[in-house]
């Protein structure tokens, strides 16, 4: 054998060694089983091993228990392993089990699991159950009955309801009926200043109406933090109705007008048609008076008589339409006759 041949065999060797034993400490976190083993919590090696295989982080698991064991809580490996199995937070659940059992509040395992696998912070419930949570709404603005607008903020102090956490309502429900509690009570005073004077009376109406119910919280109080009075809404609402009414009123007048425009030109067309008429007829006199003259049904004189009034009725609207003095004399020229050859004179 060579010396390179004697130099690379103890090297595989040890190579082949350091492999063996990193995957022996991958599959068997023997430091993890010791310091389960030193707390007094019994868990054996091929527990480690199948939580390997079943893909599971001993630590997430080890570590949790042993907090659990030295808490006082009865909870077992399988436990914790099948919680993180089924994606919960396995550290979170421990802690809020220790958290309640020093405030001596009851909460099993199963409900903590269930908390948690919901979506809700269980720790962060329990601290709340036992330090509650002050929760500050937006300004809200409400009506009284004489139109003056308040803005009111409140501060709602609420403690977490264990029992409903899975599946009852968030903060937001709770400030959504806080706020509609604030309008109704604002809204049934029949003056603001009765709240400005008295904003306690929002707190009792809205504790009154038991607006806890169904959400994972229970209110411990309502506090009025701030009321401001804002803007005249129902003088704001009168003037844009009296607008409204102006608009309205208008629009109407321009009805009629138009109405009466239209009616103005009806009649304007009825009028050219009836003067249309009068000249017509107008125009049918002569040949009427040759007719009667013809048929001798009327006499030379008659109708020299009729010329004169009609000149004279003529001479009479000039001077009225030319301002003439009434001493002025106007001659007439008599009408003559017409002339039909097939007339004979009226003897």
């Amino acid at each position: 054998m060579s010396v390179l041949t004697i130099i690379a065999f103890p090297l595989l060797i040890i190579f082949i060694a350091i492999v063996a034993v990193s995957l022996f400490l991958h599959f068997v976190p023997l430091g993890l089983w010791i310091s389960a083993m030193a707390a007094g919590v019994s868990v054996g090696i091929v527990n480690l091993i199948g939580m390997r295989l079943r893909r599971v982080v001993p630590t997430k698991i080890i570590l949790p228990l042993i907090k659990a064991n030295k808490a006082g809580l009865d909870v077992n490996v399988n436990q914790l392993e099948a919680h993180y199995l089924a994606g919960g937070d396995v550290d979170r659940v421990v802690d809020a089990l220790i958290a309640a059992h020093r405030a001596t509040m009851s909460l099993t395992f199963e409900r903590a699991c269930a908390i948690d696998l919901a979506g809700r912070d269980v720790l962060e419930a329990v601290q709340m159950s036992v330090n509650p949570k002050v929760i500050e709404t937006p300004f809200i603005s409400a009506v009284a009955q004489n139109g003056i607008e308040l803005k009111v903020r409140a501060r709602v102090t609420v403690r977490a309801n264990i029992e409903r956490l899975v599946g009852g309502a968030g903060e937001a429900t709770v400030i959504a009926r806080v706020g509609e509690g604030i309008v109704t009570s604002v809204g049934s005073a029949t003056d603001h200043s009765q709240v400005l004077e008295n904003p306690d009376k929002i707190s009792k109406t809205v504790l009154n109406k038991g607006l806890d119910a169904g959400t994972a919280f229970e209110i411990l109080s309502i506090d009025i933090a701030d009321v401001d009075v804002g803007r005249n809404i129902g003088a704001r609402l009168q003037t844009d109705q009296a607008e409204a009414d102006k608009r309205i009123a208008q629009a109407k007048a321009e009805e009629r007008r138009a109405m009466a425009v239209a009616r103005e030109q009806e009649m304007q067309a009825y009028t050219q048609e009836m003067q249309a008429k009068v000249v017509e007829a107008q125009a049918e006199v002569p040949l009427a008076m040759a007719q009667a003259l013809k048929e001798g049904n009327l006499g030379v004189m008659d109708y020299y008589n009729m010329s004169n009034v009609i000149s004279d009725t003529k001479m009479r609207n000039a001077v009225a339409k030319a301002g003439l003095p009434p001493a002025a004399t106007i001659t007439t020229t008599p009408a003559q006759p017409p002339t039909d050859p097939s007339i004979e004179p009226q003897k």
